[in-house]
């Protein structure tokens, strides 16, 4: 019986294929870590901006409307420049939906304690896994789906936690949120490091959202946490 066998012409071009990919991947890491950073300085930006003004929530609606409103926009316009100003905007305008959220908080009497510790938990969560995906080089494109379908029931059920006002599933959803973040972290870094994803204003916002929902979510958790002490 013959054993199932790779040609050396076929091994000697995934080899080269893997080679020429390799350059291109490297690339795209630059520019999707070089843009995440100043993403995240101008959202910063006008999260204190709006945590100094003491601007308004915007509400649910509107927040849905212009987060996904701009994400069709950015992912619309991705491979041009136009992308990069979209962006900006949605990064900008996530961060004037976290100012209210902030000062929220900060109203507790541990609220300063409580956002520098969600700050720095978000911090080390996403450099460990994103070193560990980097260092390791891992496929995680097998937790894709799980992610995809975990992600869209965790959407749902904090819908619903907000209209019924279950606490006790808000922080259920805020945990699966945790893992679910932590998930996609890995899972985008893998896809860029591995040519998956070629993109990089595409792999900015995956991984920008990853780092917001993960910054809110731990802080509510540590939030309730502090209530109970």
């Amino acid at each position: 019986m013959n054993l199932p066998h790779q040609s050396p012409a076929v091994a000697v071009a995934g080899v080269e294929r893997t080679i020429a990919a390799a350059p291109a991947a490297n690339k795209v890491v630059r520019n999707t870590y070089l843009l995440l950073s100043m993403t995240l300085a101008f959202s910063a930006v006008t999260a204190a901006a709006s945590l100094a003004l003491k601007l308004p929530h915007p509400g649910l609606i509107l927040t849905l409307v212009g987060y996904f409103g701009l994400l069709f926009l950015t992912t619309r316009f991705r491979d041009s420049a136009l992308g990069l100003a979209f962006v900006f905007a949605l990064t900008g305008f996530m961060g004037y939906t976290l100012g209210p959220v902030l000062n929220a908080y900060l109203a507790l009497p541990n609220g300063t304690q409580l956002v520098m510790t969600a700050m720095g938990g978000t911090a080390a969560i996403f450099l460990g896994l994103s070193a560990y995906a980097l260092a390791s080089g891992r496929d995680f494109s097998f937790i894709g789906g799980f992610l995809s379908v975990g992600i869209l029931v965790a959407f749902l059920a904090g819908l619903g936690a907000m209209f019924f006002e279950l606490q006790g599933l808000s922080l259920a959803v805020s945990a699966m949120f945790v893992l679910l973040m932590s998930g996609l972290i890995l899972y985008e870094t893998s896809n860029i490091i591995r040519g998956g994803e070629t993109n990089y204003i595409m792999a900015t916002v995956t991984l920008y959202v990853s780092i917001f929902n993960l910054f809110t979510s731990l802080l509510q958790l540590l939030g309730f946490a502090g209530r109970d002490d």
